[in-house]
């Protein structure tokens, strides 16, 4: 599981933020929650690789105005969260259970799922599944599951994806992530962000402490090798989703080619897209403003 240091949040919110963290039981798991708002309308978000939920602050306040009641969990294995050991602690089916646990330890009447990179792998299967009722999902960069395993079949998404491949070595990737102190992490944000300016030391520091603490690089490469392990648990049968879905995308993501968003309307009934240039893979934090504005606009539809 954990180290000792669990209970030491990830970060200090502002005080003038609303913003409180805090530990939630959910199934099995202690979570480490940043939560804002009040009532039975929750808007629950799931961060990516190698973030944390410090990555919703921008969007957490803009919830919250609009009447949402908001959890943004440290996913399994990150920051103060649980750490379960083993690759088989980050199957897919485990990930989605703790959505629906944390679903359920909320007692909400309505749930809004908003997801980025691995947080969105999550939650378009979890659409895809009806595992729990949803009034809407929002989704930035990652493709829904079909367009993404045709666009695999592609030289540009599979050379994008090479990382994925290098995950499954044993301990070398722990290493290199590990090295000057989470290095390559902090690179990884301002590397490839565009607007660079968005991502100084003091941010960075954040990330790349988080993914020090003992065991946690080691979790958050184990999501990689699970999935690489089960990718025929990815598919997700039709890969139908019936729920209202907004996909944010950044074009100038370095991961995931563009043309992954194309065939998205064929699975989703009800889909609008918004593409953002000039913005990178960290689509809500480079332009939390043009993020915002896009889901305040639907948000209030």
């Amino acid at each position: 599981m954990a180290d000792s240091s669990i209970a030491i949040p990830s970060w200090t919110p502002p005080a003038d933020s609303g913003i409180a963290i805090r530990w939630q039981q959910a199934g099995d798991l202690s979570f480490e929650l940043a939560e804002a708002g009040s009532g039975d309308r929750l808007a629950l978000c799931l961060h990516g690789f190698p973030e944390l939920h410090y990555s919703w602050r921008f969007q957490i306040p803009l919830l919250v105005e609009r009447g949402w009641r908001v959890w943004a969990p440290n996913l399994r294995g990150y920051g103060g969260t649980d750490r379960p050991e083993g690759v088989d602690a980050y199957h897919i089916d485990r990930l989605l259970g703790d959505v629906a646990a944390l679903i359920d330890a909320s007692g909400a009447r309505e749930v809004l799922l908003i997801a980025h990179d691995w947080g969105a792998i999550i939650a378009w299967q979890f659409a895809i599944r009806k595992i729990r009722p949803l009034v809407g999902l929002v989704i930035m960069n990652v493709p829904h599951p079909m367009p993404f395993k045709r666009e695999l079949r592609k030289w540009a998404q599979l050379r994008a994806s090479w990382y994925v491949f290098f995950f499954q070595l044993p301990g070398l990737p722990e290493w290199a992530f590990g090295r000057n102190r989470a290095r390559i992490i902090r690179r990884a944000f301002v590397g490839m962000a565009v607007d660079k300016s968005r991502f100084p030391k003091e941010v960075t520091d954040i990330y790349a402490d988080a993914a020090m603490r003992p065991g946690a690089l080691t979790a958050m490469i184990n999501y990689y090798r699970a999935a690489f392990r089960s990718v025929s648990g990815m598919t997700a049968g039709t890969g139908k989703v019936d729920v209202p879905t907004l996909m944010i995308w950044g074009e100038e993501d370095t991961a995931l080619t563009i043309g992954c968003v194309n065939g998205t309307g064929d699975y989703v009934a009800d889909f609008r897209l918004e593409r953002l240039p000039g913005v990178s893979h960290w689509v809500q934090q480079e332009a939390p403003e043009k993020v915002n504005a896009i889901l305040a606009g639907w948000l209030d539809r």
